[in-house]
């Protein structure tokens, strides 16, 4: 496979980068599924910029993403076997799994429920973006406002939130889908599917 080549390869830019997310920046990128907001998890200004700049329900929680399952890791309590198979199955991938959190996964993401979503998308740009970034791993949400459609591509999040953060990344020819990944919560080796989008649970 060709290598991505970006502006993540420029080391002064990764630096100012994490300095403005360590500095409650936030992000827009392209993802598998569609455009997506973002911030370091640990930032609580930056989750609150998040909702504002959407004008999110803050019952709503954001999710965690990231590269690779081993970030993401420290922010749940140890997956049951049915976790396990459908994380080994559909990661990377349009499917976010929401579980029990672990002490690690601040309540400001999580709209105070003990439960947090992770998902790892099926977009080299967005690996390479969590290669790169403090910790590996965002809070996300969405690059539109609340209530209007889903960010399908670069001239759409510009359109939508441009002017309200402090960076959009192009998308390097790593196109979204357009269409949102499918939410599922799994407690207790139970699977409730919450949004039906691009993976189909059996």
């Amino acid at each position: 496979m060709k290598e991505l080549k970006t502006i993540l390869d420029e080391k002064q830019f990764v630096n100012e980068l994490n300095k403005k997310l360590n500095n409650n920046g936030v992000i827009a990128f392209v993802t598998d599924t569609v455009w997506g907001l973002g911030c370091l998890p640990t930032c609580k200004d930056a989750v609150n910029r998040i909702y504002e700049i959407k004008g999110r329900d803050r019952t709503k929680p954001l999710i965690l993403m990231s590269n690779e399952y081993k970030n993401l890791e420290p922010y749940i309590k140890q997956p049951t076997k049915k976790v396990k198979t459908l994380i080994e199955k559909h990661f990377p991938g349009a499917l976010t799994v929401v579980v029990e959190k672990a002490e690690k996964t601040p309540l400001s993401i999580t709209s105070n429920k003990n439960t947090v979503g992770i998902r790892i998308p099926k977009n080299e740009f967005f690996k390479k973006l969590c290669s790169v970034i403090d910790g590996k791993v965002l809070a996300t949400t969405s690059a539109n406002l609340s209530n209007q459609p889903s960010s399908k591509n670069y001239e759409e999040a510009t359109s939508s939130i441009g002017g309200l953060v402090d960076y959009i990344f192009e998308d390097y020819g790593e196109k979204a889908k357009g269409l949102e990944s499918t939410v599922v919560l799994a407690i207790n080796d139970e699977i409730k599917v919450l949004r039906q989008g691009a993976v189909i649970i059996d």
